[in-house]
């Protein structure tokens, strides 16, 4: 539990309301959208446990008060966003502080000359977008979460959303970050697309899920509102054909916004076994020579034109996910969603891996071996923004007795993927989830990591734990 000295310290530095010990505002914290029945941990004994303390700081000061307090007194502090992260990144040991950042949720500046809007990290992506429409300029990251998840937790994940086809992922459109160290020290950088002045500090805290330090602002590259939006979906005969066609276009330059390819047993008649959903935007020449010339590409590879119908419904309900996670989850705590999600409806699971794109087909061959031997279903299969990044969804019928044997399948596929060349996740992150796995995806970078990591905590209370750091 969190020392009284260290409280004392805390109602010193801080405004009192900011300062959360209630039973539910630090239950609330607990967890983000991770549900333990899919935790991969293998000792959870740390985990899953109520913060000692919530703080909702509203000022960069009061964040560098609180990390600084909790260096002293060898507390763990946990940054915490819209709690969207399935991974459970944001998941708190015994005895941490959860440092909310929705209090930090100002749009500090739009420079529409220079395409960039300085958002901390508290900001929701949707109000971001909505803040920057009036300027006619949006964000590039599109994440099923946007109606919920926040600047700081995207940047910390680094994030892909449906339009990373174009606009790269949340990492991509970093420009500049401030961030509170371990130590309680800010630091910025300059937010400038190219330096040559030594290594990117940015991509320090990029996907780090919180571990070298807080981030509490970034500046980001925005781009304007296309002139022009365009929809497309193509049936395929195999997989391997569109596979062969997302190869192509991305060989030739073309970058729909969204490019899916995705396979799964029809379920009803009618049902399209492999398709392709394209999205072209931007200025209205590009988006006409995009649709056209990958048009061509899909037929001549045996591709169906079969309208925009398709496409268009994936662009409308691409948020409605994220809209049913806002309403469901706020008034609920964790572990009500948890209870919510019972009774027990067999086994599942999904991943996302990176790989050589001349290794997706071979890959994808051996994990269909791998789940037909375990008598596991893939239910989709699906390269998603460009022909490195697969997915896959899997599902088996059982209960908790076959859920080791279940993982022990993931695992397989994760280490499959990490033997030939791949990473085991492109979009969410590690977390606890994939902890097990993270000394395998380092390899020999991860004492070079834990260095650095060592000089910028010295103390290690940042996110401990995570990163297999």
């Amino acid at each position: 539990m969190i020392t009284s000295t260290l409280l004392d310290a805390l109602r010193q530095a801080l405004p009192a309301e900011v300062i959360l010990l209630e039973g539910r505002d630090r239950e609330m914290r607990l967890a983000d959208a991770f549900n333990p029945l899919r935790g991969f941990p293998r000792d959870r004994s740390p985990w899953w446990q109520t913060p000692a303390a919530v703080v909702m700081p509203a000022t960069t000061g009061q964040v560098a008060a609180v990390v600084r307090l909790a260096g002293q007194h060898r507390s763990p502090v946990v940054p915490f966003g819209g709690g969207t992260g399935v991974m459970g990144g944001a998941v708190p040991p015994q005895g941490a502080i959860v440092l909310d950042l929705r209090g930090m949720s100002k749009v500090r500046s739009v420079s529409v000359e220079d395409r960039v809007v300085w958002a901390e990290a508290g900001v929701v992506l949707s109000d971001l977008d909505a803040a920057l429409e009036p300027h006619g300029l949006m964000i590039g990251h599109d994440p099923w979460s946007t109606p919920i998840a926040t600047v700081g937790g995207a940047v910390s994940t680094d994030g892909v959303g449906y339009r990373a086809a174009k606009y790269g992922s949340m990492g991509d459109q970093v420009l500049a970050l401030e961030v509170v160290l371990p130590t309680g020290e800010v630091v910025q950088t300059k937010a400038l697309p190219k330096r040559a002045s030594g290594p990117d500090m940015d991509r320090l805290f990029i996907g780090a899920e919180g571990v070298m330090g807080v981030i509490t602002a970034a500046a980001l590259r925005v781009f304007r509102l296309p002139e022009k939006r365009r929809h497309a979906a193509f049936s395929f005969p195999t997989f391997e054909a569109g596979f062969a066609a997302v190869g192509e276009m991305f060989a030739l330059g073309l970058r729909p916004a969204i490019t899916d390819l995705t396979e799964e047993p029809p379920e009803e008649e009618g049902d399209v076994p492999v398709l392709m959903i394209l999205t072209y935007e931007g200025y209205k020449e590009e988006v006409s020579a995009q649709a056209s010339r990958s048009a061509k590409i899909a037929v001549a590879h045996g591709g169906t034109n079969i309208g925009p119908a398709k496409a268009q419904e994936y662009w409308r309900d691409r948020h409605v996910p994220g809209y049913r996670f806002k309403s469901d989850s706020q008034p609920l705590l964790p572990r009500e969603r948890w209870e919510r999600a019972w009774p027990w409806r067999g086994l599942g699971d999904y991943m996302d891996a990176a790989l050589p794109a001349s290794k997706v087909l071979e890959y994808r061959r051996q994990a269909q071996a791998i789940c037909q031997e375990a008598g596991v279903a893939i239910r989709q299969a699906a390269v998603w923004t460009q022909p490195e990044l697969y997915s896959m969804v899997l599902t088996r019928p059982g209960d908790l007795s076959e859920l080791a044997s279940f993982r022990e399948v993931s695992d397989r596929l994760l280490r499959l993927a990490q033997d030939m060349g791949g990473s085991m996740e492109y979009c969410h992150g590690i977390g606890l989830k994939l902890l097990h796995l993270a000394g395998r995806e380092w390899g020999q970078n991860l004492e070079a990591v834990r260095r650095i990591k060592q000089a910028l905590d010295p103390y290690g209370i940042m996110n401990p734990g995570k990163l297999g750091l």
